[in-house]
């Protein structure tokens, strides 16, 4: 912790402070331009031009590169709308306006993504390395382990398939885990699926490549748990070595995709229950306004932005304004025991509006819009 100053140690800090200060604003006025931030000197500007930018500043302006152009784009394609051709315009609007259609394009979507990310796994050498080692080495393949394989260089780096094989060797199947994983992700940002689609894709995702894990490709993964031992195999005696002991890929990768789509299940739950709270705290707020103005002039105002001082108008061959008020009633109000706490007053309010719509409701009444304030 930083010991207590006197106040004369105090008082020479925070001036000290203040010189730096000072003098930094005093150097960037007198050697840097003010709005183009450039040295002001062609001689510095030259030297800190020709220094050459890390990787970390490349990465930047190219991410912002990437913004800009997908902005460009996408107010590109909102103004030129109208030019598109009808039949993509006709298709846009059934996918959008409809549920299922939305539905159908979202697990088309989420399908070619699941798709995309193990598809390349069938390419793979399904070749069983410790059937190899068996053979090459004349012993059972129960009893092959890590140290056969350090012992005949076999490493993560291999790229031949074993056994001859003339596929290649994929000894990073972790990857295609996580490019499910991914997928599963993916699958919650549409909001048009419900909760139980949403479920009952992540199981079919998770049961689909699950099996492909287990049955199809289980030597994949059988040999990337035998490589990964090897490899972290420092020393061999002879003929015996030390292994470090490994839970299987097989085991534990269907572990971990369960855990997720449980987690993105629940997440996708709360995601639904906070969209439904805020379409009813938005019709509880639409029936509010429509308490307030009318139909037409809420809908008027609803519709898209509008400015605060925006006026709205409608031209009518008749219309009638009447204002009807209860003089005084704020001072009939009162909450006392006799009165049951102001039950009696709304009691005798609820009459003389029951009484105004009675007569409101005859045939003269018809077509009238009433807007009540208490």
């Amino acid at each position: 912790m930083q010991e207590n100053l006197n106040p004369e140690d105090e008082v020479d800090e925070f001036l000290g402070r203040a010189i730096d200060a000072r003098s930094i604003d005093r150097l960037r006025s007198e050697h840097v331009k003010k709005f183009l931030l450039t040295f002001r000197e062609p001689d510095l500007e030259k030297k800190i031009v020709i220094v050459p930018h890390s990787t970390l500043m490349i990465g930047f302006y190219v991410t912002c590169l990437i913004i800009l152009m997908a902005v460009m784009f996408v107010s590109a394609v909102y103004s030129c709308f109208g030019f598109f051709p009808v039949p993509l315009q006709t298709l846009s609007k059934r996918i959008v306006q409809s549920r299922l259609n939305s539905t159908l394009v979202g697990v088309f979507t989420i399908t070619l993504v699941f798709l995309s990310a193990f598809i390349n796994i069938f390419t793979c050498s399904t070749g069983d390395l410790r059937e190899c080692l068996s053979w090459e080495l004349n012993i059972s393949r129960s009893s092959v382990n890590a140290c056969h394989a350090r012992s005949l260089n076999y490493t993560l780096e291999s790229l031949d398939g074993f056994c001859g094989s003339p596929s290649p060797n994929c000894n990073f199947p972790e990857y295609f885990s996580s490019c499910v994983l991914l997928t599963l992700l993916a699958s919650s940002v549409f909001l048009q699926v419900s909760s139980i689609g949403k479920l009952l894709l992540m199981l079919f995702i998770e049961i689909f490549y699950v099996l492909i894990m287990e049955v199809v490709a289980v030597n994949l993964f059988d040999n990337v748990d035998l490589l990964v031992m090897a490899n972290a195999i420092e020393h061999i005696n002879g003929t015996s070595c030390v292994m470090d002991s490994k839970v299987p890929l097989k085991i534990m990768t269907p572990v971990v995709i369960t855990v997720f789509v449980l987690a993105l299940y629940l997440h996708a739950q709360q995601a639904t229950e906070e969209k439904e709270e805020m379409e009813e705290l938005q019709a509880y707020n639409r029936r509010l306004l429509h308490n307030i103005l009318p139909k037409d002039v809420a809908a008027h105002f609803l519709a898209r932005e509008r400015r605060n001082d925006e006026l709205y108008y409608q031209s009518c061959e008749c219309v009638a304004v009447m204002f009807a008020s209860i003089s005084n009633f704020s001072e009939f109000y009162v909450e006392l025991e006799a009165n049951n706490e102001g039950v009696e007053c709304l009691r005798l309010l609820n009459e003389i509006i029951a009484d105004f719509d009675e007569v409101s409701g005859e045939e003269r009444g018809m077509g009238r819009e009433e807007r009540r304030e208490v």
